[in-house]
């Protein structure tokens, strides 16, 4: 797929450490440390075809990871192809979880929006932030603030219980709790070709899959290095994106 956008959106924030790996003034490898406040994540490590197997991508990710030493992180995390994850082992990360690839086999259901459901407005800020950091269970504000406007909340007397942010990469969906976020998955069903899932949040695959999904082959493991945040899977509903969790 077409990685431009992502290059540009490491190049434009500075909480991202995007570098190159050079032969000759020829580009055969990228990564990228994207650094939140005690958490970091590794993505689009990248070696060229024909340079593979010969070191490339343990010495990005070697590069990244001495790059990160300057910061007061806990842990550091990836989301690995079958591809990568011998690379990620030999430089320590262990697999704690998968990603469920699930893509649209039949039409959807088209569903009446729920009266929960509001626009996103300032007021919801504090309360969409602090939500994700207890799901997350990191401080991902410098990378949702600049993409909440033309968010979904879904709201339960007047408290928020989920949000879907479409603007950000995959169109994260997070909420408290299964009805929360159904209504809000609902909302992608009319668009989504594919939503990517933890395994954890069974009744999530469930949904999907009575609305036209099933799960794929395609695998995608969810590797740490240092401690494993005390995060809550079984309320992600559509994940960020491969690069953010």
């Amino acid at each position: 797929s077409d990685i431009i956008p992502d290059l540009e959106f490491y190049i434009r924030y500075e909480f991202c450490r995007p570098i190159s790996a050079c032969i000759d003034d020829r580009i055969v490898g990228i990564g990228v440390a994207i650094v939140y406040d005690t958490s970091a994540w590794l993505a689009h490590i990248i070696v060229d075809a024909s340079y593979r197997n010969r070191g490339f991508g343990l010495g990005i990710v070697s590069e990244l990871l001495q790059g990160l030493r300057e910061y007061p992180l806990k842990t550091c995390m990836l989301t690995a192809t079958e591809l990568g994850k011998p690379v990620y082992l030999k430089a320590g990360f262990r697999a704690v979880s998968e990603y469920v690839f699930m893509n649209r086999e039949k039409p959807g259901i088209e569903y009446p929006i729920s009266p929960n459901l509001v626009q996103y407005a300032a007021q919801y800020r504090a309360q969409i932030l602090q939500m994700d950091r207890r799901i997350s269970a990191e401080n991902r504000v410098r990378l949702l603030e600049t993409h909440l406007d033309g968010s979904l909340v879904y709201l339960e007397n007047g408290v928020v219980q989920g949000c879907y942010i479409p603007g950000l990469k995959e169109g994260p969906v997070i909420a408290d709790n299964p009805q929360a976020g159904f209504e809000l998955l609902k909302l992608k069903l009319a668009k989504a070709e594919r939503i990517v899932l933890p395994a954890e949040n069974i009744a999530g695959i469930e949904f999907l899959k009575q609305n036209g999904y099933a799960i794929t082959c395609t695998k995608g493991t969810r590797m740490v290095l240092g401690e494993s945040p005390s995060w809550q899977p079984e309320k992600i509903f559509s994940r960020i994106g491969g690069n953010f969790g």
